[in-house]
């Protein structure tokens, strides 16, 4: 069984009872903000002391995605995306995060398919140069179909380049099923961000709340990622302990069904 982390979207203490009860680890978000990128060191320092009593057990990062594209045509932007994603990394080594996950970008009726993985897999290509032992991972946000980011994970070549599947995303942005997502992208998902909603809005329930299938969710991505690892992406601490549990009894139940 992949690790479990749940999201920094609670308070320090809701995080410190959170982990202490679950045993899971953190996926900071703060770095995802150009606003704190601006004041890195202080983020840092901030970053250490707010992790120090939590004793995680591992650390993931949701990097920047406010207002960047890596896909973009205009080479400025594409600069200025690799400089807040070079910051991120920089945050992911000093920290000793796991993984990185940054957002697709693709917006429907403003980024079209066609070129798209091309351009998004020459990015990342050129940003992973010379890297090696922290994961970077694509999520899905608005893209209304997987078969962009199906083609981008088997364009880049690259050890710790992968997929993160956000199920709630995929459930309410997206006429495909969620099932499908998971079927489709399979050996390619190394991350999953987890929470429900009713397929309407990104409302970030706790499991059960909403309609995602997600026993039939999950089996997929065991089967055909068994190390993937999850993040329990709720606002409220109630809400982050019973995905937890849920998650893991799930995941257990499918292996001993296995």
């Amino acid at each position: 069984m992949g690790a479990v982390y749940i999201s920094e979207l609670l308070t320090q203490e809701e995080l410190k009872d959170v982990t202490e009860k679950t045993g899971t680890g953190l996926e900071l978000i703060r770095f995802s903000v150009g606003e704190n990128l601006d004041a890195f060191d202080s983020q840092i320092r901030e970053a250490r002391e707010a992790l120090a009593p939590l004793g995680c057990r591992g650390l993931t990062l949701h990097g920047p995605f406010l207002d960047l594209n890596p896909a973009s045509y205009d080479s400025r932007i594409q600069a200025v995306t690799r400089q807040r994603y070079e910051q991120a990394y920089r945050a992911a080594q000093i920290l000793g995060a796991e993984k990185i996950v940054f957002h697709s970008g693709r917006i429907p009726a403003t980024v079209y398919l066609e070129g798209w993985a091309e351009r998004m897999a020459a990015f990342f290509g050129k940003f992973l140069e010379g890297k090696s032992g922290i994961q970077i991972l694509v999520e899905n946000v608005f893209d209304p179909e997987y078969t962009g980011l199906l083609e981008l994970a088997q364009r880049v070549r690259h050890p710790d380049f992968g997929l993160c599947l956000d199920m709630g995303h995929a459930h309410c942005f997206s006429g495909v099923p969620v099932t499908e997502w998971a079927g489709a992208l399979g050996k390619y998902i190394r991350h999953v961000h987890v929470h429900d909603n009713d397929g309407t809005r990104d409302a970030h329930l706790a499991l059960g709340m909403g309609t995602i299938p997600l026993k039939r969710v999950v089996e997929k991505i065991v089967k055909a990622s068994p190390e993937a690892t999850w993040t329990v992406e709720c606002s409220s601490r109630e809400h982050a302990e019973t995905s937890v549990k849920i998650l893991k009894n799930c995941i257990s139940e499918l292996s001993v069904i296995e």
